[in-house]
C-alpha cells in the first residue's frame, strides 16, 4: 500500500467531505472500473503510437464520473502525457461568438499539467524545459544563439502545415529571446498568446509581431497545434478532459446555440475516428440525460446519435468497451464497502485499526444507506461518501456518542432531496406540461 502523505490525507477529506472530487491522492480510494481503466489505457496507447481518440464517460449525477476523469489524468500524467482539463459553463463552450470558445480554450491552458506539475499550471514549464534542453544540445556542440533559433525553425517545421503555425513557432523564438534576456515581460507576453489571453490582433503584433491570435474560430485547431507540439517537445501526447457536457444541453436555451456546439463536437469526434489527428485523446464526461434526451440531449443532434449509438449486439449487462461511449456501471455493494473502508483507512492516517468505526460499522452504515436511499446508495455514491466521511469526523472529535447512536439519530430523519438532475430537468422550459 502507498504511503499516505498528510496533504493527499488533508485533500482527500476535505474534498469528500464536501462532495467534490480531490485532485490527489486518488489511488488510496479507487476501487471497481477495471474495464473501463483497461478501456483508457488502450486509448493512451493508440495515442502514444501517434493516433487519436475520444470517449464520452456517460452516468447519473453522482456516479464517479469527474472522479473516473481524475484517475485517467494521473494516470496519463505517469505515461509522460500532458493533461489539460476544464469544465463547460454557459460562458466556456466549443462555440460562441462572444468569446466563450476562447475562454474554454485559455481554461484548458490554465490548467495543462504534467508529471512534474501535476496540479496544473504546467504550460510555461512544458515551453521553458523544451527550450532549455534544444538550447543546452545546441551550445555544448559550439553552436550560437541563431543557431537555437535555426533548431527551433527545423524542429517546429512540422507545425507550420497546421492553422497559425507559422506565429506558434515565432512566439515560441520570442520566449527563447525573453529566456536569454531574462526579460520576464516578453515571456510573459508569450505565454499569454499561448494561454490565449490576447484578446485583439493589435495587441499580439505590437507585443510579439505575430498577426493571429487564438479566438472563437480557432479553438479546436489550436488544440491540435498545441498536441503536435508536446508531441515534439518529447511528450507523449496530449489529453484533454471536459467535464459537465449537460451544460451544453440544458444550460443553452437556444436550440440554434447547441446545435453549433455540437457541430463543433462533432468535428472532433469525425477527426478523431477517421484518423486525421495525431497524438491528441478527447475525454468528455456527461449524464444519460445529456446524451439521450430526444429534444436537448447529443441523440438529437442525428450525426451524433449515429457516431455515437451503443452497439446493437451488447445485450442488456453488457457493454462494448470499444465504443466513444462508456457508461459508468453502478458500483456493487461488495466495492461501495471496499470504497468505505478505504476511506476508513485514510481517515485514520493509514491505520484502519486505529479508528474509532469498526468493520460492523460500515456494513451498519450501509445498511443504513439502503433502508432510507434504496439503490440509489451504489449507483450514485457521491451522498454516501459525504455522510460517511462526516460519520468519522463525529466519531473522531465526540468520543461520548459510539457509531451506533449517530446511525440512529440519522436514521430518525429523511435525508432524500431533490438531485441535481431533477434540477436540470425543471430548467427545460422549452415545453410546457399541464393537466386538464
Amino acid at each position: 500500500m502507498a504511503k499516505l502523505s498528510p496533504r493527499e490525507q488533508a485533500a482527500i477529506l476535505q474534498s469528500l467531505g464536501a462532495g467534490v472530487v480531490p485532485a490527489i491522492g486518488l489511488h488510496h480510494i479507487q476501487v471497481g472500473r477495471l474495464k473501463e481503466v483497461e478501456a483508457l489505457i488502450g486509448d493512451l496507447n493508440l495515442v502514444e503510437q501517434g493516433g487519436a481518440s475520444v470517449r464520452f464517460i456517460v452516468g447519473r449525477f453522482g456516479s464517479g464520473k469527474t472522479f473516473f476523469l481524475n484517475l485517467v489524468r494521473n494516470v496519463a500524467q505517469q505515461r509522460k502525457f500532458v493533461v489539460a482539463q476544464a469544465d463547460i459553463t454557459t460562458e466556456r463552450r466549443f462555440h460562441g461568438s462572444g468569446g466563450q470558445a476562447r475562454s474554454l480554450y485559455s481554461e484548458l491552458m490554465r490548467n495543462v499539467s504534467t508529471r512534474s506539475r501535476p496540479d496544473g499550471s504546467a504550460l510555461q514549464n512544458v515551453v521553458e524545459r523544451w527550450i532549455g534542453d534544444v538550447d543546452h544540445q545546441i551550445r555544448s556542440s559550439g553552436g550560437s544563439e541563431e543557431d537555437v533559433k535555426r533548431e527551433f525553425t527545423r524542429l517546429l517545421k512540422p507545425l507550420q502545415d497546421l492553422v497559425s503555425g507559422f506565429d506558434f513557432v515565432t512566439v515560441i523564438t520570442k520566449y527563447y529571446e525573453g529566456f536569454l534576456a531574462h526579460n520576464e515581460d516578453v515571456q510573459s507576453c508569450a505565454i499569454r498568446w499561448l494561454r490565449a489571453e490576447y484578446s485583439t490582433k493589435t495587441e499580439a503584433r505590437q507585443d510579439l509581431g505575430v498577426r493571429s491570435i487564438i479566438d472563437d474560430s480557432g479553438f479546436y485547431d489550436y488544440l491540435k497545434l498545441f498536441a503536435k507540439f508536446v508531441r515534439i517537445a518529447g511528450y507523449a501526447g496530449l489529453l484533454v478532459s471536459i467535464d459537465e457536457l449537460v451544460v451544453l444541453s440544458h444550460r443553452l436555451a437556444s436550440t440554434a446555440a447547441r446545435n453549433r456546439n455540437y457541430e463543433a463536437l462533432l468535428r472532433i469526434i469525425n477527426d478523431c475516428l477517421q484518423g486525421r489527428v495525431e497524438g491528441l485523446a478527447f475525454l468528455f464526461a456527461g449524464t444519460d440525460q445529456c446524451m439521450s434526451d430526444p429534444r436537448r440531449g447529443l441523440y438529437s443532434y442525428e450525426a451524433l446519435a449515429t457516431r455515437l449509438a451503443p452497439n446493437r449486439f451488447a445485450s442488456e449487462g453488457q457493454q462494448d468497451m470499444s465504443s466513444p461511449v462508456i457508461q459508468l456501471e453502478n458500483l456493487s455493494p461488495e466495492d461501495c464497502y471496499v470504497l468505505l473502508d478505504n476511506i476508513r483507512r485514510v481517515h485514520a492516517g493509514g491505520d484502519s485499526e486505529s479508528s474509532p468505526l469498526p468493520n460492523d460499522g460500515i456494513i451498519a452504515y450501509l445498511q443504513d444507506c439502503n433502508t432510507r436511499m434504496g439503490a440509489a446508495y451504489f449507483q450514485t455514491p457521491r451522498d454516501t461518501v459525504r455522510d460517511f466521511v462526516n460519520l468519522l469526523n463525529m466519531l473522531q472529535q465526540d468520543s461520548n456518542k459510539s457509531w451506533q447512536d449517530h446511525l440512529q439519530a440519522i436514521s430518525a430523519t429523511s435525508t432524500l432531496t431533490k438531485s441535481d438532475e431533477d434540477e436540470f430537468v425543471a430548467e427545460d422550459d422549452d415545453l410546457s406540461e399541464f393537466t386538464l
